[in-house]
């Protein structure tokens, strides 16, 4: 298919909805929405289909880039599980290259996330060595190494809601294999949940509710989002010293809180870094906003384009320090 070759075209599907853009140069133009057909992979695929060729017209596109609720098999592109959108076991990647009929690339939304977070406004890479935190009903996030998506040997990584931020291992190892999340996991200790029950506990509702009320002045309300702010820091710390990054970013719906979130966060990653790690390391509320995943859907179908074409240049993955 023609089109400018600098015209890429990102796709964000969700289990509500699915969100499309074109990229031209650093700037997303002609977001559009759509209600996520879940009928069946089929109809999910056709709708996806659909929606990028309506929002392409004549002009056509050379690359589209697509961000899932998913694990994502990197290498081939197959989706190994999915939450919420039915497309368990389809290679994807593979499916739309045959519909589309110019390259595609599929990844984890969390990790497309990370990569609109990594770029500034004008789509140049700013942030090198990035870590993302998205706080929502769970907690996800994507890693940027060198400019690209840490991605692990199979494409499952980086699962930073599974880490372990307080195990209670006083009576030996606790089966808790087929559980998730694990109890004591940052994402069982720190997301959207964890706010709602220690909100409920506190007679103030669920976790919007808390926020609210927080930046009321309610004194229980800024305790309850302090504590999670601390749990929240624990994780931090564990990202900073695995991987010295210039910056963590706090997205999500929990992060609505600001600094009645990040203060707290930012004390107790302090307690828990190892000294002499982290000391260029910036913990910030995330900027990318609601456009991040299709955003990042669309630079990584850049990133990637260019690293096919071998015609990769400092906007897009960097050059060495």
């Amino acid at each position: 298919m023609g089109g400018m070759p600098e015209r890429v075209i990102g796709v964000d599907v969700g289990g509500t909805k699915v969100a499309v853009a074109t990229l031209r140069g650093g700037a997303l133009e002609d977001k559009r929405l759509h209600p996520t057909n879940l009928d069946s992979p089929e109809a999910l695929i056709d709708q996806v289909v659909e929606a990028i060729h309506e929002l392409a017209g004549e002009e056509g596109f050379c690359a589209v880039g697509v961000g899932l609720p998913s694990v994502i098999e990197w290498e081939t592109g197959r989706v190994r599980s999915s939450v919420n959108i039915p497309l368990r076991d389809v290679p994807l990647r593979q499916v739309l290259r045959d519909r589309l009929e110019v390259p595609v690339f599929v990844d984890n939304d969390a990790n497309v996330a990370a990569l609109s977070e990594a770029h500034d406004d004008e789509g140049n890479l700013d942030t090198r060595h990035l870590v993302m935190l998205t706080v929502g009903t769970g907690v996800g996030g994507g890693v940027i190494i060198d400019g690209r998506v840490f991605r692990g040997a199979t494409g499952a990584a980086p699962e930073l809601g599974h880490w372990i931020i307080g195990a209670d291992l006083s009576h030996g190892t606790p089966e808790h294999r087929d559980k998730a999340p694990q109890p004591g996991s940052l994402e069982a200790l720190a997301a959207g949940k964890a706010l709602d029950a220690l909100g409920e506990e506190r007679g103030l509702g669920k976790g919007p509710d808390v926020v609210e009320a927080a930046k009321n002045g309610e004194p229980a309300a800024v305790e309850a989002l302090a504590l999670l702010g601390h749990r929240l820091g624990v994780g931090i710390a564990n990202a900073i010293n695995a991987f010295d990054p210039e910056v963590v970013a706090i997205g999500g719906g929990v992060s609505t809180a600001g600094h009645l979130l990040l203060d707290p966060a930012r004390e107790t990653a302090g307690r828990f870094v190892l000294p002499g790690v982290g000391t260029r390391t910036e913990i910030r509320l995330a900027r990318s906003g609601p456009e991040a995943g299709v955003r990042g859907a669309a630079l990584l179908a850049r990133q990637e384009l260019a690293l096919e074409s071998g015609t990769t240049t400092t906007t897009e993955i960097g050059d060495p320090a």
